[in-house]
């Protein structure tokens, strides 16, 4: 179930992600899988699915933090129209920094009117959240079939490459490796390393920033394995070249600290030393080429 408000003001805001949210930070949606395809049913009196996207993730994050990341792509043109909206629907409307729950999406499609799907005739009066719908069985087949009908309509665009790779086979089961963008990214690697910084263990949200390890800019890419989450100082650092981290896990401190501004005693305390916190999953643990790379092209000797 989609706010009608929010569909609107994406419609027209030619995003890459978006982020679902809600004002509690319970799971709405359990056990759905990264790269479900994720549909946007609108409220009365539309009643249509009017679009979707491809599922990422789900987080609890603070209000503040969740604008910080998403910007418009929460739904809203500004800070305070977003917090508005929050206000009006979490519990304690006096919290300082409510946090909420965030379900965040990749490649989402929003129709125009006569693409509209009708309500899907099994959808029952009392759903308030949403429901889930197989492609084993006649009503998830029927829905899906109807998804990818609009887009051979050249009123509704292209295909996302997730959805078409999720379309291409009823009923068998598949992972797909969803793309991210800049948001999802950074909510991914804070989640992986559980909110700690990967140098220091610092676990004081506000500060820590997801650092791309191969910047975006030089062919990086938006994937856990290829970020850190650091303090927002080691991570200016580690993108000027003045620490890196070698493919064995250790932190290198670079000598041009000392010699350009006489300082730097807190950085070269750890100098030398392992990473204090990595991600629990080997798949989210930096990459070694991508560790590879930044020693031998941004670190400063």
């Amino acid at each position: 179930m989609t706010d009608n408000g929010w569909f609107d003001f994406l419609s027209n805001a030619n995003v890459d992600e978006v982020n679902f949210w809600q004002p509690s930070g319970k799971a709405p949606f359990v056990g759905l899988e990264t790269g479900a395809p994720f549909l946007f049913k609108l409220k009365r009196p539309y009643n249509h699915v009017a679009g979707g996207g491809t599922f990422v993730k789900f987080s609890k994050l603070p209000l503040s933090l969740a604008w910080e990341v998403f910007g418009i792509k929460n739904g809203a043109e500004s800070r305070e129209a977003f917090e508005t909206m929050i206000r009006r629907l979490v519990s304690d409307p006096s919290a300082r920094d409510p946090e909420i729950g965030c379900t965040i999406l990749t490649s989402p499609f929003f129709w125009r009117k006569e693409n509209w799907i009708a309500n899907p005739p099994d959808w029952a009066s009392n759903v308030v959240r949403g429901r889930y719908y197989d492609t084993q069985e006649s009503s998830g087949v029927n829905l899906w079939a109807a998804v990818q009908e609009r887009f051979k309509s050249s009123l509704a665009g292209g295909l996302p490459d997730q959805v078409q790779e999720a379309g291409a086979r009823y009923g068998e089961p598949t992972i797909i490796k969803p793309r991210l963008g800049q948001g999802a990214f950074r909510v991914a690697v804070t989640d992986a390393y559980r909110r700690r910084c990967a140098i220091t263990g610092e676990s004081t949200l506000p500060v820590l920033e997801a650092a791309h390890i191969r910047p975006f800019a030089r062919s990086g890419v938006n994937e856990v394995s290829n970020g850190m989450l650091l303090r927002s100082d080691f991570h200016k650092l580690f993108d000027a070249g003045l620490v890196t981290v070698t493919p064995e896990l250790r932190v290198e401190v670079s000598p041009q600290i000392k010699e350009q501004w006489f300082n730097g005693q807190p950085y070269y305390r750890l100098h030398g030393k392992t990473l204090s916190n990595v991600p629990q999953d080997p798949g989210h643990r930096p990459s070694e080429d991508f560790l590879s790379w930044h020693n031998e092209n941004c670190f400063q000797e």
